[in-house]
């Protein structure tokens, strides 16, 4: 039996007794009863874009990660993309509304925070886990108070018919769907009419050809960690919903006070090199929003919250250690990316002396979602230093306010 709870604790941030407490009561337990031993790997991660948003999105995904388009999946109202590098990673499925009146509870989560209304349809969805018995995990979820979409549910939504989807999280508004797949069996979707779609094709061999070019298609690796941005009081709690549904152990905490926020880790159980499995990271302030006129402080990740809701951040990918014409390969890397005309929020931080360097791009204007690199040294096994998320929070808070108050001319133009 795997024991969630012998892995080594990280950082500095004090969690509450109700946290810890729950920590090792929930953490037993799920070893106990055998979902740490049933549960595996992120098999793939999903997300929407809005209509005519998905060539471009898969060409930018395509130039700037080692993702290869796979297939099109075809059903009555959308389009989803199947994005690969080979089964020992997690797939991308980017889904595309056909129709831009078309609603439901995937839009419903954007339409109600001021920027991310603007593209209704465009979010991050949540992550498909591979299981070995599909019955035995969601009747055990079940028993623990878990929900799921019935199968005629996830048939009206148009969502692989070989899943079972959870409800949303009320904390991050991800949901965790969960697939059986024997570890060497291929990775299929129920979904729709499958075709490679020729613009796709042809977008996607542009791109690559672009970043062997480049010189960066050696250079790209996995998805390195998954980062979600929740309030200052779900912080909790969305840590542990996320243990309870996984098979994550709780890597540790750390308290950016520079930026009044905390960075939170979790990582598989069953892979050290997080490439196989991303770490699933989670930020929230350390103060909620509506302390802030007495106590000054920033709020980069509570904004981010209130404009965009509970939500996927940015998609971190590892750049392989080494250097490249006379630069450190992620200098390298942006460097060659930025003469395709990308922009990142700010230079490449940090050092190889702390370890690891990183950076953000701008948000994605198909997905909202910010791409981040980050180039490890040698043995350095840790996500990053107090000083470089101080940095990168910083930036994208600064990103947001931009977007914020364009915003809001705009709802004043219309108003007028």
């Amino acid at each position: 039996m795997t024991r969630s709870l012998d892995f080594p604790r990280h950082g500095d941030k004090e969690n509450s007794a109700f946290f810890e407490d729950y920590l090792v009561r929930l953490l037993e337990e799920r070893d106990r009863i055998g979902l740490t031993d049933m549960i595996f790997e992120i098999d793939a991660i999903m997300l929407t874009v809005d209509p005519g948003a998905s060539i471009e999105y898969v060409a930018e995904l395509c130039l700037m990660t080692p993702y290869h388009y796979l297939v099109t999946l075809e059903s009555e109202t959308h389009w989803t993309h199947v994005l690969r590098i080979d089964l020992d990673f997690p797939d991308v499925l980017v889904r595309e509304v056909k129709d831009p009146r078309i609603s439901g509870i995937f839009r419903s989560l954007n339409e109600v925070y001021p920027i991310g209304a603007r593209k209704p349809n465009s979010r991050y969805m949540g992550e498909i886990l591979r299981v070995s018995d599909l019955h035995g995990v969601t009747s055990l979820q079940k028993e623990r108070e878990f929900r799921f979409f019935s199968q005629d549910q996830v048939r009206r939504m148009e969502l692989p018919g070989n899943l079972a989807v959870g409800k949303p999280s009320p904390y991050t508004h991800n949901v965790v769907s969960y697939m059986e797949r024997p570890k060497d069996q291929l990775r299929v979707y129920a979904l729709g009419m499958s075709s490679i779609r020729s613009d796709l094709q042809e977008a996607y061999l542009a791109a690559k050809a672009l970043q062997a070019q480049r010189g960066i298609d050696d250079l790209l690796l996995p998805i390195d960690h998954l980062a979600t941005r929740v309030y200052a009081q779900n912080r909790e709690v969305a840590i542990l919903e996320w243990l309870s549904l996984s098979s994550y152990h709780y890597w540790g905490s750390y308290d950016i006070s520079d930026q009044n926020s905390s960075t939170n880790v979790t990582k598989s159980v069953h892979y050290e090199d997080e490439v196989y499995s991303p770490a699933k990271v989670f930020t929230a302030n350390n103060t909620p929003y509506f302390v802030n006129h007495l106590e000054k402080l920033p709020s980069p990740t509570e904004t981010f919250v209130r404009n965009y809701g509970p939500r996927l951040h940015h998609l971190a990918f590892a750049v392989r250690d080494g250097d490249r014409g006379g630069k450190e390969n992620i200098e390298y890397v942006v460097d060659q990316i930025r003469q395709e005309g990308q922009d990142f929020l700010l230079d490449v931080i940090g050092s190889k002396e702390e370890g690891l360097k990183q950076i953000f791009s701008n948000a994605s204007e198909h997905s909202s979602l910010i791409i981040e690199y980050v180039q490890r040294f040698g043995e350095f096994k840790g996500f990053f230093t107090k000083q470089n998320v101080a940095h990168l929070t910083h930036a994208a808070g600064v990103a947001d306010e931009l977007l914020e108050l364009q915003a809001e001319a705009n709802e004043g133009v219309n108003a007028g």
